[in-house]
């Protein structure tokens, strides 16, 4: 789990969605496929490649759902759907 300082947090207001943006990369950076094969995060999730644990997988569909939620309206004033 990331460590976070009080630098960070002033960063982390900066943009929205980037705690866990960082996080991902924090996440991918630590798997054999960047560390050993020295491929890109981006290739890594895009081959699906097996030393990439199913925690980044959650991260990245979190960052999606954030990244939209940006562009939805309706969801920034009535919430989310279903709930």
């Amino acid at each position: 789990m990331p460590v976070y300082t009080e630098e960070d947090e002033i960063k982390k207001h900066s943009k929205p969605c980037s705690g866990v943006r960082e996080d991902l990369l924090l996440c991918l950076k630590a798997t054999d496929c960047v560390q050993i094969h020295g491929k890109t995060p981006k290739e890594c999730l895009l081959s699906r490649d097996p030393s990439v644990p199913d925690k980044c997988y959650s991260l990245k569909t979190l960052f999606f759902e954030c990244k939209r939620s940006l562009l939805d309206n309706r969801q920034r004033f009535r919430g989310k759907k279903g709930y």
